[in-house]
């Protein structure tokens, strides 16, 4: 089998993909949905009111994550997922009855909104976490990127799908779509083999949560990815808010227009993860030079002059964001101690993730003052200051040197020889047991 699908010969691993794959693509179409419902037809095109709602699906993943990530590597997490999926399942069905029927308000998109989150925040960490139960650690890289690739395969087709469904039959049977969609997830679930999973050793007793983050605040290194995922999710990553302004009141588009542009970007973003899926072994270089590409494609973005080239221009952006993304995720993952993976994946998604209910409504109100365009240039801002000042702390911190090697075919090398520094040192991670 391709080095890039090798996880795809574990039985497991192809059931939970494939449920996955079709379940991200109902997440995609809910997701154009729940914007075209707030923006369109509770709203008159308000970026505040989009922005509070992807707020508030954001906000508990920040506030809870302690206990969610406590929770995961507490609990067996297959069973904790089924409860979560089915909560998902039933909040969507809500919203997509409440659409069908023409009775929500903007109200009832807040509260259904908030309950996700809630859920999400439980669910994150025990998904993220499961993954090596399946793969185990030889395989934990490629199953990364293939989960990224399945990822962004439903942002190809959802957004795509949802605007045709939108423009034929309204908003509510895109939103049923997403409902449907978790019960392959479920499917999924009960079909994996338990003898075949490697469940990593239960957290026990007290001072789980303390012990966490006391975990997290001693690896410089975990410390430096998530800054720089901090600030990506929170300025870099709103592109739920900025496409849709963008299409709508710079271009003046419409619903198969916007839901286009998720689609276009996740060309990138697929090839970004299938790229990824083919390493070996992430590297911290490869993450700050995708961090760079991002910064300028993004910036380019925000500047174009006609839809064409805006839709042309999240192709490079999908790319560098999804490949800094996913080499962060597999960096952490392989980097920590498994009975610690649940409270550290938890604190690295609400890094990420709980960004959102910060950045979120300030590029809404950037979106009604200083216009669209702002919206993606503030990301492209924040994300080239902050790698500006960790590439600094690099090169003079751990000394690092670039060669350019051309004999064989051209790529450069990051090599690092840690300078003498006072203070704790960075704690090397236990490797897994082999099972």
């Amino acid at each position: 089998m391709s080095p890039t699908f090798h996880s795809l010969s574990i039985r497991n691993y192809r059931i939970w993909f494939l449920g996955g794959l079709v379940s991200n693509i109902g997440t995609w179409a809910g997701r154009v949905g729940q914007d075209w419902l707030v923006l369109t037809e509770l709203t008159d095109h308000s970026s505040t009111a989009l922005g509070t709602v992807t707020g508030l699906q954001f906000l508990p993943i920040l506030l809870l994550a302690p206990w969610a990530g406590a929770i995961a590597d507490r609990y067996d997490k297959r069973r904790t997922l089924v409860l979560t999926q089915t909560g998902l399942l039933l909040t969507t069905l809500a919203l997509g009855i409440l659409a069908v029927t023409g009775t929500a308000q903007l109200w009832h998109v807040y509260l259904i909104a908030a309950l996700q989150g809630v859920i999400t925040a439980i669910d994150n960490p025990a998904r993220q976490a499961f993954v090596p139960e399946i793969v185990g650690r030889e395989h934990l890289s490629n199953a990364v990127g293939l989960n990224s690739a399945s990822f962004n395969s439903g942002r190809l087709i959802g957004p795509g799908l949802a605007g045709l469904v939108i423009a034929a039959w309204g908003t509510g049977p895109a939103l049923l779509m997403n409902s449907a969609s978790f019960l392959f997830v479920l499917a999924a679930l009960a079909a994996m083999r338990g003898a075949d999973l490697r469940p990593a050793p239960r957290l026990t007793g007290r001072g789980g949560i303390r012990e966490g983050l006391a975990y997290v605040n001693r690896r410089k290194d975990l410390r430096l990815i998530m800054l720089l995922i901090f600030v990506l999710g929170t300025f870099g990553m709103n592109f739920q808010i900025t496409t849709a302004l963008m299409a709508t009141q710079t271009f003046h588009k419409g619903a198969g227009e916007y839901g286009l542009l998720g689609s276009i970007m996740a060309i990138g973003s697929l090839a970004a993860a299938l790229r990824t899926a083919g390493r070996k072994e992430p590297r911290l270089w490869i993450m700050l030079v995708a961090l760079g590409g991002f910064v300028g494609a993004s910036a380019a973005a925000a500047l174009a002059p006609t839809y064409l080239t805006f839709a042309v221009l999240l192709v490079p952006v999908g790319f560098t964001a999804l490949t800094a993304m996913t080499v962060a995720n597999t960096l952490v993952q392989t980097r920590v101690d498994p009975i610690m993976r649940g409270r550290v994946m938890a604190l690295y998604m609400a890094i990420f993730m709980g960004g959102t209910p910060i950045g979120a409504p300030i590029i809404g109100w950037i979106g009604e003052h200083a216009g669209p365009r702002w919206t993606i240039l503030v990301g492209s801002i924040g994300v080239g200051l902050v790698l500006a000042v960790v590439s600094r702390l690099l090169l003079k911190e751990e000394n690092v040197r670039v060669s350019w090697d051309t004999e064989r075919r051209p790529h450069f090398d990051v090599h690092t020889s840690p300078r003498h520094r006072r203070g704790p040192q960075v704690e090397e991670p236990t490797p897994e047991p082999a099972r």
